[in-house]
């Protein structure tokens, strides 16, 4: 689990940003919404992030998102560009590293990660774990003379051979977990933290994400999805009675016919499946709607994913997400979740993730602020945070739990509204 993340100087934060989980001494929904993972520390399954636009919300699921992608790429050369932007509005911070840490648990293990970079280069890299309440360095990678420098505990008890390879592997644009997978070795403390890397988070759902897509390759062999994915849209009032997913083969001509800006090795597989007879599948999603007539009979309809709704498709693809968080434990970031959808819509989904119970975590950005008049009867205070955009055009991120006399406050919508938290859009 994710106990707190921070970010500077990445797109709009320039100074240095903390989202923290962990919970306060409140015990307001202490049996699913807080999970004691070690002695003393107990953390949030859910934080929710307001703020007008620009405002910086987007930027810090996308720092998040940037850190789980950057761990394990594997650039094709030492010269290829890392994907990181800096903050731009700056004469000094475009030609700074950007700098990202990560305090999480794998178990009852306690783990800080930190990486400093640039658009060319990793300049620092290090990874420690908790043995007591000071922290053991494990990992501590460099750079000098443009060339990766590497340093690991005596306790991981690592030949010299395997630390030169691992050395050499290290290209100064890519992480030591990309590197770490081309070397065959036992590092048990560090490949703890590099297997809850690669599955401990999952990709950010934006507000464009195609959620089709990402549903339908689920649907076609996970029987458990389908069924949940049925109880939530009959008891979301989608008049969804029925989901079929099935493969249906692509003729190669039309896809050719279509193929518009597709690369060479794009075409050439292509083509390649065409001389050898192979097929090309597509996956498609058919809903049945059950209607009344003007008999008082019921009539089932099977329609196709094209004919539902935006909202229906996005409501359908976020809680396929949020069932596969739960499933599998993980972190999901979900950017204004509520685009698309029904404020009670919203609601619900937040409801059905917080009813269950484990280590999933749910991070979502919103601009509905009547689910602030949820507060202690949906989630509690510390879950909530806001982004606001200062004079320079840096972003701010601070907590609700940062106020001072929030039990005083009748309504915690109206006094948001009324400016009481700031975070709101300057208009004129």
């Amino acid at each position: 689990m994710i106990q707190e993340f921070s970010v500077r100087n990445f797109r709009s934060f320039k100074d240095e940003a903390t989202l923290s989980f962990e919970a306060t001494k409140d015990t307001t929904f202490e049996d699913t919404q807080v999970v004691t993972v070690a002695p003393q520390v107990r953390l949030l399954r859910f934080a929710v992030i307001y703020g007008p636009n620009a405002s910086g919300k987007s930027n810090l699921l996308l720092a998040l998102d940037f850190l789980r992608r950057f761990w394990f790429h594997n650039p094709k050369t030492m010269d290829d560009a890392i994907d990181v932007d800096p903050f731009l509005l700056d004469a000094h911070t475009p030609t700074e590293p950007s700098v990202f840490k990560l305090v999480f648990f794998v178990g009852e293990t306690k783990y800080k990660y930190e990486l400093a970079l640039d658009q060319h280069v990793v300049y620092r890299e290090e990874l420690s774990y908790y043995k007591t309440h000071q922290p053991t360095l494990l990992l501590e990678r460099g750079l000098e003379q443009g060339q990766s420098t590497l340093k690991l505990h005596s306790s991981l008890k690592v030949s010299r051979a395997v630390l030169e390879a691992l050395t050499v592997k290290c290209l100064p644009n890519m992480s030591f977990f990309a590197a770490r997978k081309k070397v065959n070795c036992t590092l048990a403390l560090v490949d703890a933290a590099r297997d809850w890397m690669q599955n401990g988070g999952m990709q950010v759902i934006k507000t464009d994400t195609e959620m089709f897509d990402y549903a339908n390759r689920k649907l076609l062999d996970d029987t458990d999805l389908k069924a949940y994915l049925l109880q939530f849209v009959h008891r979301a009032d989608f008049n969804i009675t029925g989901i079929k997913t099935r493969k249906e083969a692509i003729p190669l001509e039309e896809v050719f016919e279509g193929l518009q800006h597709g690369t060479a090795s794009v075409a050439e597989v292509l083509k390649e499946a065409s001389l050898s007879g192979k097929k090309l599948y597509q996956l498609h999603t058919y809903f049945e709607h059950t209607v009344v007539d003007d008999h008082g009979e019921p009539q089932h309809y099977m329609l196709p994913e094209n004919l539902q709704s935006r909202g229906t498709s996005r409501a359908f693809g976020v809680e396929a997400g949020i069932y596969t968080a739960i499933k599998k434990q993980c972190f999901l970031p979900v950017d204004e979740i509520d685009s698309s959808l029904h404020p009670e819509v919203v609601a619900f989904m937040i409801e059905q993730f917080l009813q269950e119970k484990g280590r999933s975590q749910l991070l979502v950005t919103t601009h509905y602020d009547p689910l602030l008049s949820r507060v202690d009867d949906l989630f509690r205070k510390d879950s909530v945070w806001f982004t606001e955009k200062e004079a320079n055009g840096s972003s701010s991120l601070y907590a609700l739990i940062e106020f001072k006399g929030l039990n005083k406050i009748r309504s915690l919508q109206h006094a948001y509204r009324n400016g009481r938290f700031g975070a709101l859009p300057n208009i004129y």
